[in-house]
């Protein structure tokens, strides 16, 4: 496998220097990480399809584009994949066409899971997609595939996102990758990093990914008195204090977002589905363990000692650069380095990532935590 990572910049791409060299004519993959803004203004799948004229082309919005060890806010950022054996196939869907998020996760699925299929890819929608229903659909993918992917962002703006394949990218749309052979090994890694605080307890009343009560007790009055003084400054203080997740029939717990309240409902509205049933914790900000965390991450994905990947494709959480501010680098130079400087990097932040857990299973819906797939093509 041959990888080039590209950069958007006066009107040309212009390759960095730990790129491969590869044939324009003859990549079959094209992954594109851009601010929304530019991907409808500079055309910029008119661009790649001019450059990378027989590639897929998957297209997608974003909260922040990850080039190499920076992050980087309105820029157009592509990779380029030549394989050696490997073989792609993608499809799409759009989620209006569809009854939920599960139905069209399983169309979807059934298009592509077919053969020698070694891995998949989810990019979707982030703003009319419910991410846990999508990764619901996909958990009957057979064991030895691996799912990872992510929701598309909007910086922080959480109006609507974009996502195209092989055509100028729309909303609602949902694309899936697959991989086939024997030779192409895709792992992954999954960490959050946040502290923990307060007893567990138990989600007694919620309705999809809105909650209303934690152990029969009004669960936005009693996340307040956990904040303190920092309730004053809700529902941006939210991004500070995320809740621990463990939901009915799993050990290991998910990272879920608050994206707002609702102070006459009394309710909380999370970027991810809260069953009845869940057991919580409340958790903060600690600001080295994320970093921390990133570089765990990333040594979870690292096959052997000895080999290092082709490419590596980092997803992460709007959420956390909101929080990290202007440290948001630390955690890309955090896994950079311990990948090896000289293995490929890039993504995006995203309105939700979708890995499974470190120890394995099917794949989950995470908010506030870093995502690393690995990609390796044996020779």
């Amino acid at each position: 496998m041959k990888v080039s990572l590209q950069q958007f910049k006066n009107d040309q791409w212009v390759k960095h220097t730990v790129s491969k060299q590869v044939d324009d004519n003859k990549v079959q993959l094209v992954l594109c990480f851009s601010d929304k803004e530019s991907l409808v203004k500079k055309k910029i799948f008119n661009k790649l399809k001019t450059q990378f004229p027989k590639a897929e082309i998957v297209l997608c919005s974003t909260a922040g584009e990850i080039y190499q060890n920076v992050v980087q806010d309105n820029s157009q950022v592509a990779v380029a994949f030549e394989f050696g054996d490997t073989k792609i196939k993608t499809a799409s869907v759009c989620i209006k066409d569809f009854e939920n998020s599960y139905d069209a996760a399983v169309h979807l699925s059934n298009q592509i899971t077919k053969g020698d299929l070694a891995y998949i890819l989810v990019i979707s929608d982030g703003s009319l997609v419910n991410g846990s229903e999508l990764v619901k659909g996909f958990s009957g993918v057979k064991k030895q595939v691996l799912v990872t992917g992510g929701l598309a962002g909007d910086a922080a703006n959480f109006k609507s996102t974009l996502v195209g394949l092989n055509e100028q990218p729309t909303e609602g749309k949902i694309v899936a990758i697959g991989f086939y052979g024997k030779k192409i090994f895709v792992t992954h890694g999954s960490q959050g990093g946040w502290d923990m605080f307060g007893l567990e307890k138990e989600i007694t009343k919620s309705t999809g990914n809105i909650l209303y009560e934690i152990n029969n007790q009004n669960a936005l009055d009693l996340y307040k008195n956990y904040l303190g003084d920092e309730a004053d400054n809700l529902p941006g203080a939210a991004l500070l204090f995320p809740l621990s997740v463990t939901i009915p029939g799993s050990d290991n717990p998910v990272v879920r977002t608050i994206l707002s309240i609702d102070e006459n409902r009394k309710s909380m509205t999370f970027a991810g589905d809260v069953p009845v049933g869940s057991r919580v914790r409340f958790m903060k900000a600690n600001f080295d363990k994320l970093t921390m965390a990133a570089a765990t991450a990333a040594n979870n994905t690292i096959k052997e000692s000895v080999m290092k990947p082709d490419f590596s494709l980092l997803i992460s959480c709007v959420g956390r650069k909101l929080v990290l501010g202007h440290r948001i680098d630390e955690e890309v130079e955090a896994v950079t380095g311990a990948l090896g400087n000289s293995v490929p990097v890039s993504g995006f932040y995203s309105y939700g990532e979708i890995s499974p857990f470190n120890e394995g299973g099917s794949c989950q819906l995470h908010n506030q935590t870093m995502t690393i797939t690995s990609f390796y093509e044996l020779p």
